[in-house]
């Protein structure tokens, strides 16, 4: 299945469109950690995690993995585990999974800067749950709990994700 967004801010799949929230940078051809933006090209689909003390196992053809209290992702450029997930605490700048709000109950784990892992490129972009009013991500992909559900069952590891202008 290929997902394709424009920088109009919606993403449309076969027959389907969802509306979705995109980096506060806007759409960019290069991306460097930091800059907010929602990176340029096409990108496969890794897995999904989720948060299991919220949510029952969501359906989908995705590898699944639950979100622990203690998980991170590495956001620092200078680290050797730069885009990657890590254990909190650690000894370098790295994003907390475990949420307070419900923006990570649901996360797809997109393809970027992750084969091989550039520094400095841009970390831990995903697709995840949006806020009530779509506002801007940090680089992410951000679509209503509802949406991102009803395009779960059709995703595999054999999905991409087109981003463009």
């Amino acid at each position: 299945m290929l997902l394709h967004v424009r920088s109009d801010a919606w993403l449309h799949t076969g027959s389907h469109s969802y509306r979705c929230a995109l980096g506060r940078g806007g759409i960019q051809r290069t991306k460097r950690e930091g800059d907010g933006a929602t990176p340029m090209g096409r990108y496969p689909i890794r897995r999904l995690l989720y948060r299991a003390d919220r949510l029952d196992p969501p359906a989908t053809k995705l590898p699944v993995h639950k979100i622990e209290p203690n998980a991170g992702w590495c956001d620092d450029p200078h680290d050797a585990a730069y885009n990657q997930p890590v254990e909190l605490p650690y000894n370098a700048n790295a994003e907390r999974m475990w949420r307070l709000d419900e923006a990570y109950d649901l996360v797809v784990i997109i393809g970027h800067n992750d084969d091989p892992v550039v520094p400095g490129a841009g970390s831990a972009i995903f697709m995840h749950i949006a806020s009530n009013d779509y506002g801007p991500t940090e680089g992410c992909l951000a679509l209503s709990f509802q949406d991102l559900v009803a395009m779960l069952p059709d995703l595999d590891t054999s999905s991409a994700i087109k981003i463009d202008r």
